[in-house]
This record gives structure tokens, sequence and C-alpha cells, in this order.
């Protein structure tokens, strides 16, 4: 896979980086030093996979990547040798830390000058302690339901959570967003923005980076039509009572 070196000297916009922190944090501030040396404009601590989920799919197929192709900006020195070319489950228990705590959002903090946003949040609770915990935003994400089978929709916990903490932070939302539609929801319920994968992915499967470029397209072309067909002439009249009957 493409180092994330690489990835930021082809953007043509800012590049976010999703981080999981390892059991060896010498080597999780080398990763964090490494992708803010490369230019990345922020970070995302994920949350919400302490352990990875019973992914009953993966587990059927014993998913492992082969041998010529690794993720290389999975460890600070983009070596496969930390994974020992085990499948996914089993590389990911062995790296990754399960202990995480809010103490650990400060932590992350104080080793860098990107902000943090934390990703996975679904309780009001808990993206009040990510932001009292020095957060520069939240995510809030069930990790696209792949993580717990019966975990709330992103959709459904976001209005709680902005009405919460959206005047102290920016609050995004990640999950479920497949139509320009979606977008208008999502902005009405407070969210500062919408963050996009599936779809994505779909699109690089169909048609490589051709592919990427009409799904967005089209995701920004529904988005219009569905904006004017609301009455909204611009994002910031975009409301909550858009959803009321």
């Amino acid at each position: 896979m493409t180092p994330v070196e690489q990835i930021v000297e082809a953007a043509s916009g800012p590049v976010w980086f999703q981080l999981y922190v390892y059991k060896d944090r010498a080597a999780s501030e080398a990763l964090v030093k490494r992708v803010e040396a490369a230019g990345c404009s922020a970070l995302e601590l994920t949350a919400d996979a302490p352990i990875l989920g019973r992914r009953e799919r993966e587990i059927r197929n014993s998913l492992s990547l082969p041998e010529d192709l690794w993720a290389a900006n999975l460890t600070a020195n983009a070596s496969r040798d930390a994974g020992g070319g085990l499948p996914m489950a089993d590389a990911f228990a062995a790296l990754m830390d399960p202990g995480l705590t809010w103490d650990d959002v400060g932590w992350l903090t104080s080793i860098t000058d990107l902000p943090v946003l934390v990703k996975g949040i679904v309780r009001v609770e808990d993206a009040i302690r990510a932001v009292d915990a020095g957060a520069s935003g939240v995510v809030v994400s069930n990790h696209g339901g792949r993580q717990f089978d019966t975990a709330p929709a992103a959709i459904d916990a976001l209005k709680a959570i902005t009405d919460a903490v959206g005047d102290r932070t920016e609050v995004l939302v990640d999950g479920g967003i497949r139509r320009g539609a979606d977008v208008v929801k999502a902005i009405a319920l407070g969210a500062r923005a919408v963050q996009i994968g599936r779809p994505i992915v779909w699109g690089l499967v169909v048609d490589g980076e051709q592919g990427i470029d009409d799904v967005l397209t089209l995701l920004r072309d529904e988005l219009d039509d569905a904006m004017a067909l609301c009455g909204c002439r611009s994002v910031d009249e975009i409301t909550v009572d858009l959803l009321e009957p």
C-alpha cells in the first residue's frame, strides 16, 4: 500500500491520518512524528476498536494480506515484520493497545502540534469526555457497523452529540453517507462535515481513480439538487427544521 509521504505529495488538499495506538507507545509516537513530518494536517484517533470486532466474514475467509502487499502506514518503520504476515485479526491483536483511556487523548495532544479528533463516538458522555480531554473535534461513527452489530447508527446519535458539544468543538459524522440527501440530513442535525468511506472504495473497484472522481462528482451533484429542492441557497441555510414533519 502507499506510504503516507507519497499520498501527501500527490494530494491537492489537506490529508488527515487515522491513527490506531500501539502497545509500543514509542512506535506510536514515531508514527505520529512521521505523519506530521509528511505534512498531514490532522490526526483521527480511533476510539471504537480496543479489540477487533467479531467480523464473521473475515473469520470465514481467514483474511490476510498477500505477500506482496503490506500496510505501509501501519507501523512507524513501515515493516511487514510487526504483523508477522498473520491474518488481519491476529496482527491487530498483536500490535494494538486495547487499554486506551481518556488520558491517552491528552498524551497524544502533548506529542504533536496537529489537531486531534476522536473517531468512533456514539454517546453524548463520551463526546463530552473527548472534548474535556483536549480533542479538537469528534467524529460520530460506529465503525461502519463492523465492530459491534447492535451499536446505534451514527445518524441516530448525531443530534444529541452536536447539541451537547457542537458549540465547543467540531463535530463530523462518518458512516452511512450514500446520497447527497444524506449529507443534507447530517448537516441539518449539526454536523460540520461528513466523511465518506465505502462509496470511495466501490468507485475505486469499478474504475480506479476515475471511479472515485465519478462517485464524488455524483455526491456533489446530488447535494446541489437536494439543497435546491429544500430551498437552501447555502449550507448555512440547512437547518434541523427541514427534517421535521
